[in-house]
């Protein structure tokens, strides 16, 4: 493979993955940061779902704390909450919605309030002042007084307790002497007045630097038209709230906002710029209700819960999240982040970081698969993602090789050595050319064999062979330039037979062999649908859970043909949770096993989790991975040819598998033949040596051309305590390593390992 290592040294060169527009763009798909639907109806936006599950732990001391965010004064507002949040609860579609009323109550019953103040925070040295009672009132005083600012109130009441039960009548006396409690280490001091007059206001309000009145002696004072989003009567230069505010949780709002003002002002900035969003809104949240049982709220006496209560009833709520690709994906699961946090860490990646890459591993961990895009709502492909990543990386010399070498080696192999492109005897140019894929050439070439027999043998107008990789490979590994090469050698040989129609014996390959201009393909399983299955055919005595391939999402056709061919041969299929366009990938596809093996077996351990049958499958890599969790996997070619590829080859039995095909068929066929394929003398693994090169990718090949440079240049070392010889040669970009023990002409090899470091000796 001409591929050059990119080197440590190499200059970057710039090109952007996304523009910030496309970015920004992406990342509004995703809606696992949008607020939960009560949390989204609660001007406050009170954490509803941290809540409840605080409660349904029994942690009453951590629900006050979440409740104690929202508002200053947390007894009174769960005393008076109107709550829209139940409307918009889930839960009451099925049922009924959580009685979160009944839940704050008991919160603010059973919880104490935990820790001091926290970090120092030193008082303003502006002051305020409030004039003026009311449920408003008694809520900005405690906003201000969160703020740190010095605060005097004019009223008619002389202490934090008489002012809040006058404001609050619905509370209970408890609840207004725990929220009284809570004022008394603010630096508030109470002036009572027998009358709020507009001549005490005019002599008291210039000692002051931030004013405050309640809504009813702005009356008095005859003010004017009040800023509803700034709670400003911009006309006596006063925070208040307008005539028509409604309800505790309004006046709580009301109090939140008109503080923020407030704020702003006494530190000379606008009030109206960076606000945030305030108050309620519409979230994007979505949140599958399939399977979701109704039930009824539990009753609570007098409208309080007992703390068994509180806890039964925290505990229907549903948790409201969107999830829907992390659910069914392994590879998110792996990592832990939704996909808008992905793709984010994945950008800063590509287009900024120029040092160290962090997240080259989960961009190469990337099946390439879409089922994220298919069970997302808003259709967010992560496969686009870590592509684009992919191909910005190569062109800018910031991916490294080795992910994806030995994969794109083993596409040369099949497109050089174990590549054949051969007319059906008898003529010139075919009217169609047989593409089994080169996985089921190295995973079950005698099911290959059998198929392309049975084919030239029923269609009419000759039947081509070609044995080769379709490109996808080096499509998933960013590399451009391989992949066009690929596409003007198939191109190439598809003129050479007469441009014929191509039968595809994998969905991957006929999806990327569609792309080939002015290419007509067709699946085998088209193919035998139309002519009919061939004799024998016959599907497992057992039922069976069908494995969608990643190559045939979104075709609908292929997977309604492919399930009819397996009942037609008897086969009882079972349809699994995840299935169809939304099923899961092995951990072939993008390269995963090669590139991270861990989150590649994740993958297939995923697929096979979702039955306790023998799958079927209808791509051969697809057979492989499951085969390899120990799950029986057959794929519908070989049932329908009664050929049974066995236990899965490692990778140098692919290999051979490939070569010994070829040379099979250019003999029986052909008559052609060919050379032999030994090397000159024998060599031998131990057990545990065949399953440590399977791991780390070492090809027998790789062991034969250390052997064969020893016996050239006599270049080894002995191992003195073992008496086992050492051998290493450099084979492109790898340096291989080989134990051994001479045994006459031939070799037993004890281990084998590679590193990319090149060894020179002086």
């Amino acid at each position: 493979m001409a591929i050059e290592e990119r080197a440590s040294t190499h200059v970057y060169h710039q090109k952007r993955m996304l523009s910030k527009e496309e970015l920004d763009e992406l990342e509004a798909r995703c809606v696992h940061d949008e607020p939960p639907y009560c949390s989204a109806a609660c001007p406050l936006r009170l954490d509803g779902r941290a809540m409840t599950a605080a409660l349904a732990g029994g942690d009453f001391d951590g629900a006050l704390a979440l409740y104690g965010k929202i508002t200053p004064l947390p007894h009174i507002l769960a005393s008076g909450c109107e709550a829209p949040c139940r409307d918009k609860c889930r839960l009451g579609e099925p049922g009924e919605s959580i009685n979160m009323p009944a839940l704050e109550r008991a919160a603010a019953c059973f919880g104490n309030k935990t820790g001091g103040a926290g970090m120092l925070r030193l008082k303003k040295k502006k002051t305020a002042a409030v004039f003026g009672s009311g449920i408003f009132a008694a809520f900005y005083i405690g906003e201000i007084a969160r703020k740190v600012y010095p605060l005097t109130v004019y009223s008619g009441f002389e202490n934090a307790e008489d002012f809040l039960a006058a404001a609050a009548p619905f509370a209970d006396g408890e609840c207004i002497r725990r929220d009284a409690e809570s004022l008394a280490d603010a630096d508030v001091t109470f002036r009572r007045t027998e009358r709020m007059t507009p001549e005490l206001f005019t002599a008291e309000r210039g000692k002051h630097d931030i004013v405050c009145v309640s809504p009813d002696f702005l009356k008095e004072l005859g003010g004017g038209e009040v800023n509803e989003a700034l709670m400003l009567c911009e006309e006596l230069g006063v925070i208040t709230a307008p005539e028509a505010r409604r309800g505790v949780l309004d006046a709580a709002f009301g109090a939140r906002k008109a503080a923020l003002t407030s704020d702003r002002l006494a530190q000379g900035l606008s009030p109206d710029n960076t606000r945030g969003e305030e108050g309620s809104a519409e979230t994007r949240l979505y949140t599958d209700m399939t399977g979701v049982e109704g039930s009824k709220a539990v009753t609570a006496a007098d409208g309080l819960y007992t703390k068994e209560e509180a806890v039964r009833e925290a505990g229907r709520c549903i948790q409201c999240r969107c999830e829907e690709c992390i659910k069914g994906c392994a590879y998110l699961q792996h990592y832990g982040k939704y996909p808008k946090k992905l793709t984010r860490e994945i950008y800063n990646n590509v287009n900024i970081i120029m040092g160290d890459h962090m997240m080259n591993k989960p961009i190469n961990a990337c099946a390439l698969c879409s089922q994220c895009s298919v069970v997302c709502p808003n259709g967010y492909d992560m496969a686009d993602i870590c592509l684009r990543a992919r191909r910005t990386m190569v062109d800018t010399d910031k991916m490294p090789l080795a992910p994806h070498e030995f994969a794109l080696n083993d596409m040369e192999f099949s497109n050089t050595e174990a590549f054949l492109c051969r007319p059906q005897p008898g003529f010139e140019k075919c009217r169609y050319v047989f593409f089994p894929g080169c996985q089921a050439a190295a995973i079950a070439p005698e099911t290959v064999e059998r198929a392309y027999s049975d084919l030239a043998s029923r269609l009419s107008g000759g039947v081509a062979l070609l044995l080769g990789c379709c490109g996808a490979i080096a499509q998933w590994s960013g590399r451009e330039s391989i992949y066009n090469d690929t596409v003007k050698l198939l191109d190439d040989s598809l003129v050479r037979l007469g441009n014929p129609e191509i039968i595809a014996g994998c969905p991957t390959c006929a999806k990327m062999l569609s792309g080939q201009e002015n290419a007509r393909v067709t699946g085998i399983w088209d193919v035998l649908d139309d002519i009919g299955l061939p004799a024998g055919a016959r599907g497992l005595d057992v039922p069976a859970a069908m494995h969608d391939s990643c190559g045939a999402r979104g075709d609908g056709h292929t997977q309604s043909v492919i399930r009819r061919l397996a009942e037609k041969m008897g086969c009882k299929l079972i349809e699994t949770e995840y299935s169809w366009d939304s099923s899961p990938c092995c951990g072939y596809g993008g390269l995963v096993q090669y590139a991270n093996p861990q989150v590649a077996r994740e993958m297939a351990q995923t697929c096979v989790s979702r039955a306790q049958t023998p799958y079927i499958t209808y791509c051969m890599a697809c057979r492989d991975r499951l085969a390899r969790e120990g799950r029986e996997s057959r794929h519908i070619l070989e049932l329908a040819y009664g050929a049974d590829a066995g236990s899965p080859p490692d990778i140098s039995e692919k290999r051979y598998n490939r070569l010994s095909l070829k040379k099979r068929l250019l003999n029986n066929i052909w008559r052609e033949t060919t050379p032999d394929m030994d090397c000159g003398f024998d060599i031998s693994y131990l057990p545990e040596a065949k399953a440590a090169m399977d791991e780390r990718m070492i090809l027998e090949s790789d062991v034969t051309s250390v052997l064969e440079y020893v016996r050239e240049t006599g270049e080894a070392v002995q191992d003195c305590d073992t008496g086992l010889v050492i051998a290493r040669r450099r084979l492109g970009n790898v340096t291989f390593w080989v134990k051994y023990e001479e045994r006459g002409n031939g070799y037993l090899v004890h281990s084998a390992y590679s590193h990319r470091m090149n060894v020179q000796t002086r």
